[in-house]
């Protein structure tokens, strides 16, 4: 029978586009070093590594031959994962299974991009820079969330404008976290006016590069109550990569997200999930994604979540608190996102998310990984057993 299993500590780096004051490994040893403070352990109390990167965004092979021993971890049982935007989320979700095992008394999961080096621009640009910027390239981000947002806008009535509603609130979030990269301060006025890239996308639109790691560390439920006095525990976590689903380059409307959230939802016994899930940490690389993602986990019927913009119903103290950290618009060190997205979450639920913080009692939060085909991976966390 599998073990209960428990986050015991989080970690991240203040995420910049640019970290030249240190390598990948110094950087990923900073995101290490907060999450074993945070969780008041050392590298002795670590039996099993997890870590990852979406290494051909780095481009690098196999960076944790010397990432390792800048951790005083050589020696340590563990795994390195890659699934391009999902990395972190594999990373997440094999470090559950792992602890789940009880083989363990404590699972390091890190993952990590340093966006500002090498092949850093391919990570975003779907094959190039000049393709990415300008849109052209095909099977880009920006021509994939272009697709989309059109898509969107033709099923639903929403405008632009609303879309520009979307980027603002999640510059009002990023505002507020101390971890954030992008902090603009920004208007309707200035999101509307801003380069198009490929229309109705625009440059703010778009997930910016980034240099950061985040960490978090997993105990069974022994181990966890030894640990600390707040753990969050981890009801259930799903990786859905088809799902019968078609890839957004042959359906730009296709996703895994409501397929797995719903799965996810079911065998907890989730009927509500506005009421029964109190905070929401989503992967949405484009800020018109927020729209269609806060449909798919539930929040609202298809194609109508623009309006909650309208009303003014999304945000940090509002009625919909969906990704009060800012998001991935914000912050997107890609290998690392999903477990930016996980310790967003984990601080949620314990009350630890400073500025950002959704006010009251947070008893469940959703995380999410996201992935360029539409792939996702659900991590479900809990106050309470």
């Amino acid at each position: 029978m599998a073990e209960r299993i428990a986050i015991v500590g989080v970690g991240q780096t203040h995420h910049k586009s640019k970290r030249p004051d240190v390598t990948t490994a110094e950087m990923c040893a900073e995101a290490v070093e907060r999450c074993l403070e945070d969780a008041q352990m050392s590298m002795k109390d670590i039996d099993n590594i997890i870590m990852g990167s979406f290494e051909v965004a780095d481009g690098y092979y196999s960076p944790d031959k010397w990432i390792i021993p800048e951790l005083g971890a050589v020696g340590k049982s563990g795994l390195e994962m890659q699934n391009v935007g999902t990395t972190g989320g594999v990373v997440a979700a094999t470090g559950f299974n792992i602890a789940a095992t009880g083989l363990f008394d404590a699972v390091l999961c890190l993952a990590w991009q340093k966006m500002d080096e090498a092949a850093g621009a391919f990570g975003r640009g779907g094959g190039g820079t000049n393709e990415y910027w300008t849109g052209q390239f095909p099977m880009s981000p920006i021509t994939n969330f272009a697709r989309r947002a059109y898509a969107y806008m033709d099923r639903s009535g929403c405008t632009e404008e609303h879309f520009a509603m979307v980027r603002v609130k999640q510059d009002q979030c990023a505002m507020k976290n101390e971890y954030a990269q992008l902090k603009l301060g920004l208007t309707l006025e200035q999101v509307m006016n801003d380069a198009l890239l490929a229309w109705p996308i625009r440059r703010l639109h778009m997930c910016p590069t980034t240099a950061g790691a985040a960490a978090c560390i997993v105990c069974p439920e022994e181990k966890a109550k030894k640990v600390t006095n707040k753990p969050v525990w981890v009801e259930d976590w799903f990786t859905c990569h088809q799902g019968g689903s078609l890839t957004m380059a042959e359906d730009p409307t296709s996703s895994t997200l409501a397929y797995a959230s719903h799965l996810v939802y079911k065998r907890n016994g989730i009927t509500n999930p506005p009421k029964d899930i109190q905070a929401w940490e989503v992967y949405e690389p484009a800020s018109p994604a927020e729209l269609r993602w806060i449909e798919e986990v539930g929040l609202c019927e298809d194609y109508t979540a623009w309006k909650l913009f309208e009303q003014n119903k999304v945000g940090i103290d509002k009625e919909i608190p969906f990704n009060p950290s800012g998001g991935v618009t914000a912050t997107n060190p890609i290998g690392a996102t999903p477990v930016v997205r996980l310790v967003e979450a984990v601080l949620q639920v314990r009350g630890d998310a400073g500025e950002h913080q959704i006010p009251g009692t947070i008893n469940r939060a959703l995380a999410t990984g996201y992935g360029g085909q539409g792939e996702n991976v659900i991590m479900l966390l809990r106050k309470t057993l």
